[in-house]
This record gives C-alpha cells, structure tokens and sequence, in this order.
C-alpha cells in the first residue's frame, strides 16, 4: 500500500468524464491506496481521477475523524433519487486545497454502487455523508467545485487558489 500523489487544479484530468470499471477490473491496489491517500491527507472522500485514474471510482470515510472508521468503497456510482430540499455547505477539496467553496446539493440522495466484495448496495445517504458522494460523484463526471460558481466568483475563487 502507498500514498498516491493527489492531482491538483487546474490538471485536464478533474475534467474529464471517468470511464465506467468493468468486471474483470483489478482495483483492489488502487482502492486500497486511495483509502490511505485519503486518511493520509486528510479528507472523507478520494475520487479516482484526484490520484490520476480516470475510472468511475470513489471511497469516503464520513466518521474516520471523529474516531470511527466506516469506510465505503464505491464503484460505479449512481444517484437515482435526491431531496428537492437543497442546502449550501463551504465545502473543501484535496484537488484545490485552502480554497472554500459554498456548494448547494441536495441534503439527502438515494446512492447505487457496487462495493469490493462485487456486491450491488443501495443507500439513502444524508447530511455530510450525502454531501460528500455528491462531492466525489462530481468528480467522476469532470466538476470540481469551482465549475458550481457563476464566471465572476469562479475568476474570483480561481484567482485567490492561484496565489495561496
């Protein structure tokens, strides 16, 4: 196992929509060093295209830092319903570390996945553990939070990432 180096903005691959992982896809090494980049550095969720890998891939940890672990590995992820009731949260970002972004989502999702194991999972997710597979599901379709800011703020958010 090993920390992977985290892509950081403005890189084309936090852009790119990820590919779809396929049976017979090994992506046990990747997840398992992606659950150690993400405790490592440190954050609750770690999508494959932040360590360079192009794949629809996520694991998140909402409670590590508050002493127990859950950890969830996610593959090919799906929201197939969501909350009209939507809330903005300043969320951070390993890919855009020391910036805030006030994000509004949803403030709860129905999440499709597969886990490690093979296994399809379904799950209502709500409060931080929603926001952060919509966070890392971003991801897998090319959105970083600036692209959730009009062209003002976002030149604005863009402009102060680039001297901090």
């Amino acid at each position: 196992m090993g920390v992977l180096e985290i892509v950081k903005w403005p890189d084309a691959r936090l852009t790119t929509v990820c590919d779809p992982i396929v049976a017979g896809d090994d992506i046990s090494a990747l997840t398992s060093n992606m659950f150690e980049t993400m405790y490592d550095a440190p954050g609750r969720g770690l999508a494959a295209p932040q360590v360079g890998v192009s794949k629809r891939l996520f694991v998140m940890d909402c409670t590590w830092k508050a002493g127990d672990r859950s950890p969830v590995t996610c593959i090919n992820p799906r929201i197939i319903e969501r909350s009209d009731n939507r809330v903005s949260v300043e969320e951070g970002c390993l890919s855009i570390p020391n910036i805030l972004i006030a994000v509004e989502r949803p403030d709860w999702v129905v999440l499709e996945w597969t886990n490690s194991e093979g296994a399809a999972q379904s799950r209502r997710l709500i409060g931080d553990e929603a926001r952060i597979a919509q966070h890392e599901l971003n991801h897998l379709d090319g959105i970083v939070t600036f692209l959730h800011l009009d062209d003002a703020a976002r030149s604005a958010a863009e402009a102060e990432y680039s001297v901090s």
